[in-house]
């Protein structure tokens, strides 16, 4: 009897699903029966692909002639079927899926350091402030050489993450070597939640003007990017200096709560539109607290998603200047699923549009990643990185912005002013210095050696002035000459205003992150345009 119920149950729902097909299709206007009907009712029912994939793992299951694991063969096709979607559609394996997601909320669980590899050990570069690891005593020079008394040495970056990542309130025992000292000092750090910060720079370069450096769209980015909003603010800031090169994107909501800072009331920011998603605009509400203060955004190739969002809407609004080069052309809206097994599908469901109604997008074809990955390498063989002539728009692709500005389509978006790409201090000195890392391996050592004097500046003028006049740049080419790296006369006129900049930032930086940008940018060529821009 049981049986019979359950077959009948069974029955009766295949025939709801079946009729329900009939009519979907009939209603459309074929006739059962027709190959019409077949064709249609195919393209409704994704039941037949999915009894299909059923039968087919029951066949390898029953019948094939070795054992499998079927788990496995899930996780390998169904990156395989992701592939031939958009390029940015993704599955997400369960153990990869934690990492790939604190990036964008914000924090992870860890031991509170920033680290490098460095002849085969792991070298702390920095403690966080308030971490875990500064709280029992651990300082930037330490090398860690064991971890719960197992070396810890020749380890990868992923390994090192993996080990020293963990739940938080885990303990974990780290055994350090710390310069000038013969002994190894042993110490026991409690795991806990360690910020992941968006805004990596912020500073005043005048009277008058603000420079914010914002890495990623993640869920914190708004209230830090505030909040460098207010800092600046006080110390007089009238007109702002945003730069979003490399900042591959992130949550579309943050960006456009950053942009509402900036634009009047019903201002256009963004809309998407897909398929199976109806057209949703997001407009400025008028509560912005920087409607009227001067604005340049500075964008590359590498400027992608939100960044293209904020971009387009300054500029399509008419309300800043953007400044740099081409940004990457990714506008395609990823929505997260999550599966019963941890793991996760991002899977594209709508396009970005610019206010004017440019598609951020640029053109891909479906299934061809690598030709989609290599759109970068062509731009530079094009010499799109160095001509703004060099870059073809067709007139189908004009748009007009609000103030009757053209401005194109096609993927990603043109600045108002371009900036070449500088190649002018490349040479053989310069590559070896970076191929080798000598200017990093450089710096650190040096700011050790200099470790007490460098703690007596508190402010960026002092700190970069003694790091001149103590000859911090000869230092460097005696220590590159003992790596057997010596320039010639040409080589160093060529390259060293760019090295010697590269090295004082990376030694300002292990004073304050800030630090880095202040020196690097003196001699940015997009940076000094921005300002230039900001000025007229």
């Amino acid at each position: 009897m049981p049986l019979i119920v359950a077959f009948c149950i069974a029955f009766f729902i295949w025939f709801g699903v079946r009729l329900g097909e009939i009519r979907s299709v009939a209603s459309a206007g074929y006739e059962p029966g027709t190959k019409e009907f077949s064709a249609v009712r195919g393209g409704i029912s994704s039941s037949v692909a999915s009894s299909k994939l059923i039968y087919l793992f029951d066949l390898l299951r029953e019948h094939y002639v070795d054992t499998l694991n079927l788990n496995q063969l899930v996780e390998e096709a169904i990156p395989t079927i992701v592939e031939q979607l958009d390029p940015h559609s993704m599955y997400i394996p369960a153990k990869d899926l934690q990492s790939i997601n604190e990036e964008l909320e914000g924090s992870f669980s860890g031991v509170g350091i920033q680290f490098n590899i460095q002849e085969d050990t792991v070298m702390v570069v920095q403690v966080i402030a308030g971490g875990p690891s500064e709280q029992v005593g651990i300082q930037p020079g330490d090398r860690i050489v064991a971890v719960d008394d197992s070396s810890f040495i020749g380890v990868n970056n992923n390994q090192v993450l993996k080990t020293l990542r963990g739940k938080k309130g885990s303990e974990v025992k780290l055994s350090v070597m710390r310069p000038h000292a013969s002994e190894i000092f042993h110490f026991s750090v409690v795991r806990d939640d360690i910020p992941l910060y968006s805004v990596v720079a912020q500073y005043m370069q005048d009277d008058e003007t603000g420079y914010i450096k914002i890495d990623n769209f993640g869920a914190n980015t708004y209230n830090e990017f505030f909040t460098a909003l207010i800092r600046l603010k006080s110390q007089g800031a009238k007109r702002y200096l945003l730069d979003f090169r490399g900042n591959g994107g992130g949550y579309m909501e943050v960006c456009c709560q950053m942009v509402n800072e900036f634009l009047p009331k019903n201002a256009k920011i963004v809309y998407t539109e897909g398929n199976s998603s109806p057209r949703r605009d997001v407009d400025a509400n008028g509560q912005g607290n920087l409607q009227e203060d001067k604005l340049v955004v500075l964008i590359d190739e590498w400027s992608a998603s939100a960044s293209e969002i904020f971009a387009g809407a300054i500029q399509d609004n008419d309300r800043g200047t953007i400044v740099g080069r081409r940004s990457f052309g990714k506008g395609l809206v990823q929505q997260q699923f999550e599966l019963n097994d941890g793991s996760a599908l991002r899977l594209t469901m709508a396009r970005y549009y610019t206010p004017s109604g440019r598609c951020i997008q640029k053109p891909y074809t479906m299934g061809d990643g690598q030709d989609y990955s290599m759109d970068i390498v062509h731009r530079f063989e094009n010499g799109e990185f160095y001509s703004a002539d060099s870059i073809h728009l067709a007139d189908s692709l004009k748009y007009t912005t609000v103030g009757g500005r053209t401005v194109y389509g096609g993927g990603g978006i043109m600045p108002d002013v371009f900036v070449p790409s500088d190649t002018s201090h490349v040479s053989k000195f310069y590559d070896q210095c970076i191929s080798k890392n000598l200017y990093f391996t450089f710096a650190f050592r040096w700011k050790v050696e200099h470790q007490n004097e460098l703690s007596l500046y508190e402010d960026f003028a002092s700190a970069y002035a003694y790091v001149k006049e103590k000859g911090a740049w000869k230092d460097f080419l005696r220590f590159a000459a003992k790596a057997g790296v010596q320039p010639s006369s040409a080589e160093l006129a060529k390259s060293g205003p760019f090295l010697e900049r590269l090295v004082t930032a990376h030694i300002l930086r292990q004073l304050k992150q800030d630090y880095y940008y202040q020196a690097y940018n003196q001699g940015d060529a997009t940076y000094l345009r921005g300002l230039e821009e900001l000025k007229k």
